[in-house]
C-alpha cells in the first residue's frame, strides 16, 4: 500500500526559511518501515533464518517483526503545519537520516545530528550486528528509529513538542541545521 496526498500550493510548508541553528526534532518510527529490505533479506539469509523463526530481537516471529506496518505521520504533521516557526518536514525513507533531512534544506546548509539522543531500537541493533553493517551504512539505509523529522525555530520548539505529544509522540531534539553543507554525526548508534 501507499499514501498519496494533495496540497494546495498556498498551504505548502517550504524549507526556504530554514536558518542555521534551527532545531531538528525526531518522531519515533515503528520499525524498518518500507526501506532497506534488500539488505534485510540478505542478512536473514546470511543468518540462515526462516521468516517463521522467532526473531532474535523480539518475542514474535521474524516475518511479523520485520514487517511491522509503516507509521504514517499525517495527523502529527497537520497538527504542526500552522505553528509559526515550523519550517520543514522530512519523512525518513530510502536514504535514511543522511539523505532525507538534507532534501528539506536549501543549497549550502547541512545538519548536525547527535546519535546519543535516542536509543536504537532492537531490530536495528540486530541488523547492524548480524549483518556487519557499519554505522554509516545504517544511517544511509534505515530510519534507525526516527521515522519523521520536523525542522523548526528554537522559539517554536516547546509548542512543537506539545503538539506532537498531544498526538501520541515522544519527540526528541536530535540535532540542528548548520551552514556547513555537510552531515555531521556525533555519538554512536550502537
Amino acid at each position: 500500500g501507499m499514501v498519496v496526498g494533495l496540497v494546495e500550493k498556498k498551504e505548502l510548508v517550504l524549507g526556504n526559511k530554514i536558518k542555521s541553528g534551527d532545531v531538528i526534532i525526531g518522531a519515533n518510527s515503528t520499525g524498518i518501515h518500507s526501506n532497506g529490505y534488500s539488505l534485510v533479506r540478505k542478512i536473514v539469509e546470511k543468518c540462515g533464518l526462516q521468516w517463521s523463526d522467532e526473531a532474535p530481537f523480539e518475542n514474535k516471529n521474524l516475518g511479523d517483526a520485520l514487517l511491522t506496518p509503516t507509521k504514517l505521520y499525517v495527523k502529527q504533521c497537520l497538527g504542526l503545519k500552522n505553528i509559526e516557526g515550523v519550517k520543514a518536514f522530512a519523512h525518513i525513507t530510502g536514504g535514511g537520516l543522511t539523505e532525507n533531512i538534507l532534501r528539506a534544506l536549501v543549497e549550502g546548509q547541512g545538519i548536525k545530528i547527535d546519535l546519543s539522543t535516542w536509543n536504537l531500537p532492537p531490530v536495528f541493533k540486530w541488523l547492524s550486528s548480524a549483518g556487519g553493517v557499519s554505522q554509516d551504512e545504517m544511517l544511509k539505509t534505515f530510519n534507525c528509529g526516527i521515522g519523521m523529522t520536523v525542522i523548526c525555530s528554537q522559539a517554536s520548539r516547546d509548542e512543537v513538542f506539545s503538539q506532537l505529544e498531544k498526538n501520541g509522540e515522544s519527540p526528541i531534539v536530535i540535532g540542528e541545521v548548520t551552514d556547513t553543507k555537510k552531515v555531521h554525526y556525533s555519538g554512536n548508534l550502537v
